[in-house]
């Protein structure tokens, strides 16, 4: 609910704050309902915007064009903006900064999704900005920025967040545009099954390659199978539940994964109905020079582990190689990437 208690509608503002490859296809399918909605985003994004207008579509074939007269546009969160909601779309090490800068332009209390990757975000926001409402949400989906300001959302899945009444209003704005948003009192198990699944995006980035055809790949896969086998070993140690965010329950995802190929396309049938477009965003975060979510995800697991007082080698050299991927531009095959790993 916003700082005066109105539940968002059709006539209350909605702000995204980091209106990349998430923000903007969120944000625009909040403006194809009818809202008002406003994007904060970088300079090249924002030129983009008003240049092209906004147009987002999926892999099931839905469409939709705003011109750019329908968008609203900022730098920064604008001054005296009351939004019934706010969704934080930056990158995970962002959040901080993001936070601090919509505690000085929004209401106390406001209300602020983070549907961002990572587990830790809420946190992040709430101690840098104690006077608003902090909600979990999670996007279990890939976005790709296909041209400037047209973006697509090339995989499958429901969106999910913390209780609050502001989301159960905008349910019906998602499911015109195809997306289910579950609801649920506490999201950290959703969002830790979430990350796991995220392991993939490393792979994919370093592979060089769109999502299905680095699945059909058994050495990445292998890559992605390692990362979650040993994320899970510390999860399961730390004693911390992880729900499926997937038809497969976490610890036969795995499994899976490693079988080989032809067996695997039978049985993963449904997880590869993913648009030949879709990619990982960590993919173009190399691509264009930008940092990284590594952190938030191999970084993640590497710090549970030193809590726990054990190490995890795999995701501690996962990192190493997203970081240090602009001494080395280049993509890696799967038997080089399973051997940088220490998996062969």
């Amino acid at each position: 609910m916003s700082a005066d208690g109105i539940a968002p509608n059709k006539a209350a503002p909605i702000l995204v704050m980091g209106a990349g490859s998430i923000g903007c296809f969120l944000g625009g399918v909040l403006a194809a309902a009818g809202h008002p909605v406003h994007l904060v985003a970088r300079a090249r994004v924002l030129q983009a915007l008003r240049e092209r207008g906004l147009t987002i579509g999926d892999l099931e074939g839905r469409r939709q064009d705003l011109p750019p007269a329908r968008l609203r546009l900022h730098e920064a969160p604008p001054a005296g903006l009351r939004p019934a909601l706010t969704l934080l779309c930056v990158k995970s090490g962002a959040t901080a900064g993001a936070a601090l800068q919509l505690a000085a332009a929004l209401p106390a209390g406001s209300v602020v999704v983070s549907m961002q990757n990572g587990v830790g975000n809420v946190e992040r926001a709430r101690e840098a900005a104690p006077g608003l409402q902090w909600r979990a949400g999670m996007v279990p989906f890939n976005v790709a920025e296909l041209a400037p300001g047209h973006y697509h959302r090339g995989t499958a899945g429901g969106l999910a967040a913390e209780t609050d009444p502001a989301l159960e209003a905008l349910r019906p704005a998602f499911a015109a545009f195809g997306l289910s948003l579950r609801l649920k009192p506490d999201l950290r198990a959703i969002q830790w099954g979430k990350l796991l699944i995220n392991l993939n995006n490393p792979v994919n980035a370093l592979s060089g390659r769109p999502l299905r055809a680095q699945l059909l790949e058994r050495g990445y896969r292998r890559c992605f199978a390692a990362l979650q086998t040993e994320a899970l070993e510390v999860l399961r140690q730390a004693g911390i539940e992880v729900a499926p965010v997937t038809p497969v329950p976490p610890e036969r995802f795995a499994a899976l994964l490693r079988l080989p190929t032809p067996l695997f396309r039978l049985l993963a049938a449904r997880m590869l109905k993913i648009d030949a477009k879709a990619r990982s965003s960590m993919a173009d975060d190399l691509a264009l020079g930008r940092k990284t979510e590594i952190d938030a995800l191999c970084g993640e697991v590497v710090r549970l582990a030193r809590r726990e007082g054990r190490q995890a080698p795999l995701n501690a050299r996962m990192l190493a190689l997203v970081e240090g991927w602009t001494q080395r531009p280049l993509p890696y095959g799967p038997r080089e990437l399973e051997e940088a790993l220490g998996l062969r």
